[in-house]
């Protein structure tokens, strides 16, 4: 680990390719670093900073006498596979179907919680002597109070966490010069920092992860020769035991839970859970300084110039089908050959392989957003303290970007609505799902790879023991309750959840030109399509496969048991199969139709067509359906979840259906039997409907809505991400989908404070149905609102926002609204179809008068390179590198056909004239 100078040389990329002719400065490049600062040590989780290798992550928290690095490594989760099937779920589908036939909604909500879970498990939530819900059983005594929680092996199961790393410095760190302490996420290069002064001599440490390497790697360095001098230790919230091995290296060996939660059981009665290693490596400078072993498992370095540490870590998980008693993999065997396999590599040599492969994805978009040179403002807003929303520890220093911190620019937002902060959470996002999802790793979870507890944030949030004496107290009726309680979110468990949230952590892969980042979601899908098999021959007696809303690293496809409200809902496979059809129309990968989409197309299609039921008119039915965790109001007065043909339900079946007839043209078997059968059922499908009072009608029926404000928008599907409702060919429906998202807000004023009345994924799910109707001013709104600073301490009195890392609040944390941002402000700027590119259609001109962005991508393996000042398209760079492609070019109401050839960089310009074109360097043209 020997130190060296070394020059790096930054790989060219798509984006370095088009350069706008009249652009003046910059080259659409950011305007300012991008970079996450902070003035000071981390206080909460949410002030750390992420870095993540896809597989293994770590939280970088900046103490300076005391340092923590919480990792994570995303095969960690509780349980073991299950078989979760229902042998009684036909006969109890039989009975709900009947009662929706006869009108009776909340009977038929009553009766589909038989459809989820062993309800021999559960209990019944009472008030008065009325029964209000059932879950799964368990009573807990907390303090004087008997509270009811729910529990069941049923559930999901839970991430876990890996460990921590612990640097102790001497006291005289105690004393560092606050004026000098600096902590920053580079988003260029990964990389999180941390400096400060102690007297004369200044400390850096360095953190990134390494995909190429499999390593989380920190370089520990002080200005002076011998100056670094510290404690380390590696420890764990896991049952787990650790040693010293040698001199120089901390292992630990533990085990997650095998059920879902260890201190449920006796550890006899527990089955073995999955096993995992991690190892800590320790060099230091080989011309001073020495390692010493403390008898406590922990390493000490004395009087050395630099120190680097390397954390590898493996697991026993062999897949969603494998017990961990089964496994034939060895975590510490497989940890020691990985930290063998980088045993000959400099520092140098492992930041180089890790630049020169996150760069390869990071540097294919850039984003440059400026205001009207007509009205710039200046960043006053960043002198005033009274612009905080709640007490800051944070002093506002004044408006450069070495001396104020991400946290305060947030806080500032609101006044300056400063477009460089939008360009570094654009970035952000694609910083994160380069860091959490990679080929060959687990799917991006509720909190990417990210957790601190054995219980994560969801799971202490939502599993909430609600005190049964206080609740006619809180509600007046059993409706009021099942209307107004929050959600029973109680088994989130930073598990994957299939009716917003998985989708939404995949779509800037596409548009924001990080395609092999959803390679994981793919296997994901493969895994749920086998126990969707299962789940759905045994629950619904018919073929092919089915998901519901909540999954985990099990593949888990069957309901949760609980209400139907949010536990019934089988579309959740049908919609992550519009991600395959999605990734072909924007790559054109034909192997990926033929060989990984198209069965997984076919047995998702085959289960629709087994679950739509003959209903009156002639019209094919979903029944029992739901429409995601929101309720109505029964014709007869009585609150209910459960109907038929709930809009969404016939979207994503809409979507479905015309991808794999699509498909099945491509691939030459549009003559197969099952596409017969989905043609001859696509024109049987309930249209989507507009309700009385002009916007689309959520259920099948015009039922009333008791919570016209609720933060899911499902019924908007086919608007966004789905492509049925559309400016150009519906446009009354388009109309109505605008009177919908103004209903979904509560008041303007109460929008401004809270964030627009939602949480965080919420908020960027509407900022992207605006920009699909081109209004440009609500789209933007959206923007704006997600910039809110969340006080950790009372994240419960806001409704969305960002904590000081960027992170994205519901609240607590939940990493799906860091994605959606990135795939909004595309959205935003380029929109396709396979024939058609809309250019700038939700620009909002007043606020980003001026800017380039460089390297989208859009259907037909289109990349797109768009410059515009004072808020009028000037330029735009076009080029394809497999084949010819015809679009249909649209900016403000002018067309004009392009007949776009491979390998070949094409500029147009305001008025859409070709005015170049130019070959595309062999280099680019050999990108897949």
């Amino acid at each position: 680990m020997e130190d060296k100078e070394w020059v790096l040389v930054q790989r060219f990329t798509e984006k370095d390719w088009w350069n706008p002719s009249l652009m003046e400065d910059n080259n659409g490049e950011s305007s300012k670093p991008l970079k996450v600062t902070f003035s000071g040590p981390a206080k909460h989780w949410t002030d750390a900073i992420p870095i993540g290798n896809g597989r293994l992550g770590a939280m970088i928290w900046g103490g300076v006498a005391l340092e923590t690095l919480q990792l994570n490594e995303d095969t960690l989760w509780t349980g073991i596979p299950g078989d979760y099937t229902n042998p009684r779920a036909p006969a109890a589908l039989s009975e709900v179907r009947k009662l929706v036939d006869n009108g009776q909604y909340a009977e038929a909500t009553t009766a589909a919680e038989k459809l989820s879970g062993n309800q021999s498990d559960c209990f019944e939530v009472e008030c008065s002597g009325e029964s209000l819900f059932s879950y799964p059983s368990e009573t807990c005594v907390i303090g004087t109070h008997q509270w009811l929680g729910a529990y069941s092996e049923q559930a999901t199961l839970v991430y876990q966490l890996l460990g921590d790393i612990k640097l102790e410095f001497d006291d005289s760190h105690l004393k560092y010069d606050e004026k000098t302490y600096k902590r920053e996420l580079d988003l260029d290069t990964a990389t999180a920092r941390v400096k400060y002064s102690v007297a004369d001599i200044e400390y850096t440490r360095e953190h990134f992860a390494s995909n190429p390497n499999q390593v989380i790697v920190t370089k520990i360095s002080g200005s002076k020769p011998g100056s670094v001098s510290f404690t380390v230790s590696l420890d764990s919230k896991m049952s787990h035991h650790s040693y010293v091995k040698g001199e120089n290296q901390i292992i630990i060996e533990g085990s997650c839970p095998g059920n879902r939660y260890a201190q449920k059981l006796k550890e006899n009665d527990s089955p073995q859970g999955i096993q995992f290693t991690a190892i800590l490596d320790l060099q230091v400078s080989e011309a001073r300084g020495l390692v010493r072993v403390s008898e406590d498992s922990k390493l000490r370095v004395e009087g050395s110039d630099w120190a680097v540490l390397l954390l590898v870590s493996s697991s026993s998980f062999d897949g969603p089908f494998t017990k961990p008693i089964d496994s034939k993999k060895n975590p510490t065997a497989d940890s020691l050959s990985a930290l063998k396999s980088i045993g000959n590599l400099s520092y140098i040599d492992l930041y180089a392989h890790h630049l020169d492969d996150y760069q390869s994805l990071f540097h294919r978009v850039s984003l440059q957003l400026s205001k009207s040179s007509k009205n710039v403002s200046g960043n006053a807003s960043l002198t005033r303290k009274e612009h905080m929303p709640f007490k800051s520890d944070v002093s506002l220093k004044g408006s450069e970007d070495d001396t104020v911190s991400t946290a305060e620019r947030v806080e500032a937002f609101q006044t300056d609505e400063d477009p460089s902060l939008v360009e570094l959470l654009f970035q952000y996002g694609r910083y994160l799902l380069i860091s959490c999802s990679r080929p060959g790793t687990q799917v991006a979870n509720l909190q990417g790879i990210w957790n601190k507890d054995l219980t994560p944030p969801w799971e202490i949030s939502n599993y909430h023991y609600y005190d049964a004496s206080d609740f006619l107290q809180l509600f007046a009726s059993k409706a009021s309750l099942l209307m107004v309680l929050p959600l029973p979110l109680l088994f989130f468990s930073g598990a994957q959840h299939l009716n917003i949230n998985l989708q939404m952590n995949y779509w800037p892969s596409l548009s924001c030109n990080l395609k092999e980042c959803q390679e994981p979601l793919f296997e994901y899908i493969s895994s749920m399509s086998i126990s969707g098999s299962k789940t759905a021959k045994v629950n619904y007696e018919t073929k092919g496969w089915v998901a519901h809303q909540v999954s985990d690293l099990w593949a888990k496809t069957s309901p949760d048991a609980g209400q139907a409200l949010w536990a019934l809902w089988p579309m959740g496979g049908a919609w992550l199969c519009t991600h395959l059809w999605e990734h072909y129309t924007y790559t054109m990968d034909k192997d990926f139709l033929r060989d990984k989409a198209y069965p997984l197309l076919e047995g998702c299609t085959s289960f629709l067509l087994d679950w739509l039921i003959e209903g009156p008119g002639g019209y094919l039915e979903t029944n029992p359906s739901t429409s995601p965790e929101h309720m109505f109001i029964a014709p007869d007065g009585k609150p209910a979840s459960v109907s038929y043909s709930s809009t969404m339900d016939m979207s994503i079946i809409k979507e479905v259906f015309s991808a794999i007839v699509s498909a099945a043209k491509i691939l030459g078997r549009k003559e197969d039997e099952l596409v017969q059968e989905v043609l001859e059922a696509l024109p049987r499908l309930l249209p989507t409907k507009i309700a009385r009072d002009g916007s689309i009608m959520e259920w099948a029926q015009d039922f009333q809505d008791p919570e016209v404000h609720h933060r899911h928008v499902s019924h908007l599907f086919g608007l966004f991400p789905g492509h049925t409702i559309t400016v150009q060919k519906t446009p009354d429906l388009c109309k109505a989908a605008g009177n919908t998202l103004y209903k979904r807000v509560k008041s303007e004023a109460f929008a401004l404070q809270t964030g627009e009345d939602g949480p965080g994924w919420s908020t960027m799910w509407k900022a992207a149905l605006w920009a699909r109707l081109h209004n440009s001013e609500r789209a933007y709104r959206m923007v704006k609102h997600l910039f809110v600073l969340v006080d950790p301490e009372n994240e419960g009195n806001y409704e969305g926002g960002l904590y000081s890392n960027l992170f994205t609040a519901h609240p607590p944390f939940q990493i799906d609204a860091n994605f959606g941002f990135p795939a909004a402000i595309a959205e935003m700027l380029v929109q396709s179809t396979a024939e058609d590119l809309y250019l700038l259609p939700a620009l909002p001109r007043d606020k980003w008068a001026n800017g380039c962005v460089k390297g989208l991508k859009a259907r037909g393996k289109l990349t797109v390179n768009i410059y515009w000042k004072e808020g009028d398209l000037r330029e735009v760079g076009l080029w394809s590198n497999e084949q010819n492609s015809l679009k249909r070019l649209h900016y403000r109401g002018t067309t004009v056909k392009a007949n776009l050839s491979p390998g070949r960089v094409y500029t147009f310009n305001g008025t859409l004239k070709c005015i170049k074109k130019q070959p595309l360097p062999s280099a680019i043209q050999a990108i897949p």
